[in-house]
């Protein structure tokens, strides 16, 4: 397949017409991979995309190919969804998203035409800590019947690495890069790592490096002004918080410290941020921008289906028609018209109080 982008996490080619390729690489490059191009199928193992092979080091060469299968039909028109939080810390919880939220997503994508075209993004805390527990989200993951392209959160890193260079090697080892790209139809999606560990345990940022921005500058290169990309993210880039808690500062594991660098690499297209985190459902606009912030898969850390904001535990559904998002909220065990809950208040019999709580208005 000719002109599919090969990267290294530094450095990015394009493949000849005969689909062969050569990237110069150095020894800090850890796996090489590809932008999956429109028009072919996602390869994954059991749900988790694997579009990447590790490099080996022990030679001054290492080969590394790619089978990519032609879709049948296009893609142009196809359903993503956006899974943020799920936040296992027992085998309980595993065993809760194993139960609720895996089938409940499988299930959604059987409702829709035979043959539609859905993937799925893991969109950070995808375990709390305890990484025995990938396995049981991998599991989950393979219930869905959906292939997920997954992004690390802070709670995904590993606690006692020296520096934030070595904070994702167990993440790595499960699923691959932290940053990297691929098209469906006339989407690009780019998936970034906006954790940056300061060195103590649990303790970090909201920042992207410059390695990062560097190469989403080469990416991007390869994209079309005016199209759409859709980068997803763990931390959001903005929030209500300040408002809500009424700071004079916004807190530095809460955003992305640099995120004016990464509006300006965005600025020649029409965007839209997924994220997490928070644990409550906004949107947000910002010029050509548009952020998702998701309510969590986790609800209230598995001790309650709601989150924080009154969101019931659930995800973003997302229909793609050309360049086009049209989105809604799903929550588990609900159908796609459960939107707001409406509350009354009768304290005493002279005043009530109507309460409605719209968890994803525009």
């Amino acid at each position: 397949v000719a002109s599919v982008a090969v990267t290294d996490g530094v450095n990015i080619t394009l493949t000849d017409k005969s689909g062969n390729y050569q990237l110069l690489s150095n020894k800090t490059a850890q796996f090489v991979y590809i932008s999956i191009p429109a028009g072919y199928a996602i390869p994954h193992n059991k749900g988790v995309a694997h579009f990447y092979k590790p490099i080996e080091h022990k030679a001054s060469s290492f080969t590394a190919n790619f089978q990519l299968d032609r879709l049948e039909k296009s893609d142009k028109d196809h359903v993503f969804v956006v899974w943020a939080d799920p936040q296992i810390i027992s085998k309980k919880d595993a065993q809760a998203l194993i139960d609720r939220p895996a089938p409940d997503l499988r299930d959604l994508v059987a409702n829709y035409p035979a043959g539609t075209l859905v993937h799925a993004v893991g969109c950070g805390d995808l375990v709390w800590d305890h990484f025995e527990l990938i396995d049981d989200y991998r599991q989950a993951v393979s219930i869905t019947g959906v292939p997920f392209f997954n992004v690390i959160g802070n709670h995904d890193m590993d606690l006692n690495a020296r520096t934030d260079d070595y904070s994702a090697n167990t993440f790595k080892e499960n699923f691959g890069p932290t940053y990297y790209s691929f098209n469906r139809g006339n989407i690009h999606y780019v998936m970034l790592d906006d954790v940056f560990f300061i060195g103590t345990a649990k303790k970090y940022i909201g920042y992207l490096t410059e390695t990062q921005l560097q190469w989403l500058e080469q990416d991007l290169k390869h994209v079309t002004a005016g199209s759409t990309v859709v980068v997803s993210l763990h931390i959001p880039t903005n929030t209500g918080a300040m408002r809500r808690e009424k700071a004079k500062q916004e807190e530095l594991g809460g955003t992305v410290s640099n995120r004016e660098q990464l509006y300006k690499i965005l600025a020649p297209y029409k965007v839209h941020i997924m994220s997490g985190h928070t644990h409550m459902n906004e949107k947000w606009e910002n010029g050509n921008i548009t952020e998702h912030v998701h309510g969590t898969i986790c609800g209230a850390w598995w001790t309650g289906s709601i989150c924080g904001d009154g969101t019931p535990c659930g995800y973003g559904v997302y229909s793609v028609n050309g360049t086009d998002l049209k989105w809604h909220y799903k929550s588990v065990g609900q159908n796609k018209d459960y939107q707001f809950s409406v509350t009354v208040n009768d304290f005493n019999t002279v005043q009530k109080q109507v309460r409605v709580n719209i968890w994803n208005y525009d």
